[in-house]
């Protein structure tokens, strides 16, 4: 596994670390219980770390000298790949390491990966998680995916042995607008964990994390332009203003950004600072609940805690936090955009709604919150979707992609 910008084993909800980080570490850990023996490279960016991290039998965290040993921006990374894949192809080398397959997350990562397949012979398997041209449709102008990313990202359609996409609409695109190969296209979406999220007591999950009674909305992800943040404060502020509620009105749990704890109190991080002033100026201060990124062991807790999990994003390929929150039985409003469109199923175990439209948002969340028997039934309609996401029968499907590019060889390790 190649993963160039984040660690999988970063702590999730900072600017790089979400959906992917989760993904690559639950596939390596499920293809390692099928036997399939696991490194997952990614650049050091601590020069006290470990180079070599043994996590279980047959995984390891691998961490790459490329480029100066702290975090940078992404959009940086692109010049220090050679030096990224010939320390991988170093290491595999002098181990005397076969790999069967490299399997590339994200545009840098399928370039290392790309570079990596000129030192050992070994197909490339990629998964972009995420377009550029596609980010690009709906970003605005301070935040659009740089030209050499859709250079990239073009040419990588043709290098890549196979490419695994999350959903039917992005297998489309890469075909329309990136002249793909449909043949070489694989649609496998991420899984999600059944028994760590599933249903529970919310009113016990709630007193566990010191949650008020009443209406809860949930958010949970990086902050990023392209999650909708702005239009989830502005649609909250017409739920919580512009109607008149029998007892609390809804307060908006936010799990994301970072917040750091000490003697004399907590700090909010500069996008969190951001947000709590934007909440103020909505007059949300009383009604958005900042608890800052969670470890993933206590997501649960939140998704069960909740009335309804709030997912405005402008593009996803998937939607990993949709589908958390649908196993924990959880209703999902979202916008009809990317995966979301083909995890949730509008009006059973959740409502669309278009995109960059809070007065869409605010109606749909309000529904939700007032209408008991649709957000029982939707209870019951989340969980049953969600089931179709097991991580069992998605890493078959990504077994199936390495072994078709193996022409039946036995699957020893994957990098």
């Amino acid at each position: 596994m190649i993963s160039v910008h984040t660690s999988p084993f970063a702590m999730l909800g900072g600017r790089d670390a979400g959906g992917m980080n989760v993904y690559v570490r639950e596939l390596s850990r499920h293809l390692v219980e099928r036997g399939v023996a696991v490194d997952i490279y990614t650049r050091r960016t601590d020069r006290l770390s470990p180079h070599i991290t043994p996590i279980t039998d047959g995984m390891r965290l691998i961490q790459v000298e490329a480029g100066p040993p702290h975090p940078i921006d992404k959009d940086s990374l692109f010049c220090y790949l050679p030096e990224f894949a010939s320390d991988v192809a170093y290491l595999a080398i002098s181990e005397g390491l076969r790999y069967d397959a490299i399997h590339a997350h994200y545009w840098l990562s399928g370039w290392a990966g790309h570079l990596l397949g000129r030192y050992i012979d070994a197909p490339l398997v990629l998964m972009f998680h995420t377009l550029a041209h596609l980010k690009n449709a709906v970003a605005q102008d301070e935040h659009r995916e740089t030209t050499l990313r859709l250079q990239v990202e073009r040419r990588l359609v043709d290098l890549a042995d196979a490419i695994i996409s999350a959903n039917p609409d992005e297998r489309e695109e890469m075909i329309r607008r990136l002249g793909a190969d449909p043949a070489r296209i694989h649609t496998v979406p991420p899984g999600v964990d059944l028994e760590r999220f599933r249903p529970a007591d919310g009113h016990a999950a709630r007193h566990r994390l010191g949650l008020p009674e009443g209406p809860l909305v949930l958010f949970v992800g990086r902050i990023d332009p392209v999650k909708g943040i702005d239009t989830l404060f502005d649609a909250f502020r017409r739920l919580v203003h512009d109607h008149e509620w029998d007892g609390p009105a809804p307060r908006l749990v936010f799990v994301g950004g970072l917040i750091q704890i000490d003697d004399h109190g907590s700090t909010m991080d500069a996008d969190l600072q951001r947000l709590a002033a934007r909440a103020e100026a909505l007059g949300l201060s009383d009604y958005v609940l900042f608890h800052g990124a969670q470890p993933r062991e206590r997501l649960p807790l939140y998704y069960n805690a909740v009335d309804v999990c709030a997912v405005p994003s402008r593009y996803e390929s998937f939607g990993l936090v949709a589908v958390e929150a649908m196993a924990c039985g959880t209703p999902i409003v979202a916008s009809r955009v990317g995966g979301l469109r083909f995890t949730i199923e509008d009006d059973v175990s959740g409502l669309l709604v278009p995109h960059s439209d809070p007065a869409a948002l605010a109606a749909a969340l309000r529904r939700v919150l007032t209408d008991h028997d649709l957000r029982s039934r939707m209870q019951v309609g989340a969980r049953q979707a969600a089931v179709n996401y097991s991580w069992q029968t998605i890493t078959s499907a990504v077994l199936g992609v390495y072994e078709h590019l193996a022409a039946a060889n036995p699957v020893i390790a994957s990098a």
